[in-house]
């Protein structure tokens, strides 16, 4: 009985101390993220901006979130299969590296110590991805892929409509 009272208080005393280790104030985490509104302008921005003139939309644009996560995606009318994924794959790519994807392809390429980055999941080695950024804190991407002219023109594109939005980002 006295063995057992022991080890009770033992227990009793190592849980107070485990709780007095939390902490006691904790608080919530207080992010800034891009909105849909705000992805939506972006996307109507490079839409009027880097379309094809006519009725056919002729670029396919991606937004994400602070996570990486889609946010918001348009297929243009007249686009590749792979245009979709890779619109999302460098959007996902300027976010994760906050900095443009055709920075990062040209950072990472060849011997570079850090071409081991192109295997990571979701990356892709292709201008057309732009981080938006709230001061230095990343808060979303934008991937372009179709535009007239190849990666350059992707990442003006995707630059383009960022700036739509950037009162909102200072």
């Amino acid at each position: 009985m006295l063995t057992s009272t022991i080890f009770s208080r033992f227990v009793a005393t190592i849980f107070v101390l485990f709780l007095s280790a939390i902490p006691a104030h904790a608080q919530l985490l207080m992010q800034p993220n891009i909105s849909v509104s705000q992805a939506k302008l972006i996307i109507d921005t490079i839409i009027a901006e880097c379309s094809l003139p006519g009725d056919l939309v002729t670029v396919t644009i991606a937004v994400v979130d602070r996570s990486g996560q889609p946010l918001m995606q348009v297929r243009a009318d007249t686009s590749s299969p792979h245009n979709w994924e890779l619109a999302y794959r460098k959007a996902y790519t300027a976010r994760t590296f906050r900095r443009n994807s055709i920075e990062w392809r040209d950072r990472t390429a060849g011997d570079s110590e850090l071409s081991g980055q192109r295997a990571l999941n979701h990356v892709v080695p292709l201008g057309g991805g732009a981080p938006i950024m709230a001061g230095d804190i990343p808060v979303g991407a934008v991937g372009v892929s179709g535009a007239g002219g190849g990666q350059e023109a992707d990442t003006a594109c995707a630059e383009l409509g960022i700036a739509a939005i950037a009162d909102d980002l200072e």
